[in-house]
């Protein structure tokens, strides 16, 4: 495949270096983690390195590479990433060199092209790319956040559910996470819609969450299935959350974003991921005992790498609806490729081995908090 800017990470630098990969046209049954990032500003140009950590570097590395979306959903990465977070105090010495991507497909790309080392990412691409690496490349190590995915509707044209039949309502891209999890919720009501093209009983628009909010407000979709702070916008504009998808989970939980990891990366540097995830549960743990500390400096990294901090009535409601979780809710990301399977977009997959959650239940275990199960689906 040629090289080209659109589709291909491209390095650059303003305070971090940052990467804002365009949602890459692959040939994947499943694609990106529909919670894109919200907004975005030209990169700039250049391969200045970011200044060294004080302390030792772990295992003698000078840098670890590690992605993440300029995004709600990635709000353990967004307040631990920063300039004197949790994450690099653990790593001491050793120089976080962080990508930011726009869309699961090209980071999972970037994994396998040894370009990062550790992502944040939603369980959609982390399955495809498992799948489609026979189990050779990526292993999900940690869980990072559950939650915040909401049906929003027009409430002058949708007052019930049973009013989304023969409306026009957006996902963020074909066979994504919320995609997938609309294309259920349609089969359990007993409509009928061919994944593939959208059309059936209801009208699926596969539309790019940057752009929701103007479809929206055209009139060009009425309503749509997507992630924070998509859905929070929507509301804005005067749309009406007619079903947040938590509801449909056992205890309100399922998974949004995992951390992820090259499992040549882990062979070859266990105490640099055990670092990292160290820093990922205090990280958590700071989020949750300071919510609303964490909503500032969340927003604060939003506009550093976007340019555009989120507004008040946009924050706030999307910040609740979003729980941040060191489990990886493993028994729900197997219930979504079976929900993928079940809507024809992806052959059953052998997901046996996908967890590696040695070094998570370790690090737990170690801060005398409960460790986590891979639900059958880990290494052991």
């Amino acid at each position: 495949m040629p090289v080209d800017r659109t589709t291909h990470p491209r390095p650059a630098f303003s305070r971090r270096t940052r990467l804002f990969a365009a949602a890459a046209a692959l040939p994947l049954l499943i694609g990106a983690l529909g919670a894109c990032g919200y907004g975005s500003k030209k990169d700039d140009t250049g391969d200045k390195a970011v200044p060294a950590a004080g302390g030792k570097k772990i295992d003698g590395l000078d840098k670890v590479r590690i992605g993440y979306f300029a995004n709600l959903t990635h709000a353990t990465a967004l307040v631990g990433l920063r300039d004197g977070g949790l994450i690099q105090k653990e790593l001491g010495g050793t120089e976080i060199q962080p990508f930011v991507f726009n869309a699961g497909p090209s980071e999972i790309e970037a994994l396998n092209a040894n370009s990062i080392d550790i992502g944040w990412i939603g369980p959609s691409p982390s399955i495809n790319g498992y799948v489609k690496s026979h189990g050779k490349n990526l292993k999900i190590i940690a869980g990072s956040a559950s939650g915040g995915v909401k049906l929003v509707v027009n409430p002058k044209k949708i007052k019930t559910l049973d009013d989304v039949k023969g409306k026009k309502i957006a996902t963020p891209q074909l066979g994504n996470t919320q995609d997938v999890a609309f294309l259920n919720w349609i089969a359990e009501k007993g409509w009928k819609v061919d994944a593939q093209s959208g059309k059936g009983d209801v009208s699926v628009v596969r539309t790019d969450n940057k752009v929701t909010p103007d479809a929206y407000k055209s009139g060009a979709i009425d309503g749509a299935w997507v992630p924070e702070p998509t859905a929070s916008k929507l509301v804005a504009e005067g749309g009406k959350v007619l079903l947040d998808e938590s509801t449909l989970w056992p205890d309100k939980k399922f998974v949004i974003t995992n951390v992820i990891v090259r499992q040549d990366f882990l062979k070859k540097h266990p105490d640099v991921v055990e670092a990292v995830l160290r820093g990922s549960v205090n990280t958590n743990a700071y989020i949750k005992a300071n919510p609303d500390k964490a909503k500032s400096e969340a927003n604060a990294a939003l506009e550093a790498e976007t340019g555009k901090g989120l507004p008040a009535e946009v924050i706030d409601p999307a910040w609740k609806s979003i729980q941040v979780t060191d489990d990886p809710l493993a028994s729900t990301l197997d219930t979504e490729a079976e929900h993928a399977v079940k809507a024809g977009l992806l052959e059953k997959p052998d997901l046996k081995g996908i967890y590696d959650l040695t070094l998570l239940n370790k690090v737990l275990k170690a801060e005398g908090k409960p460790t986590v199960s891979a639900a059958g689906l880990g290494t052991q």
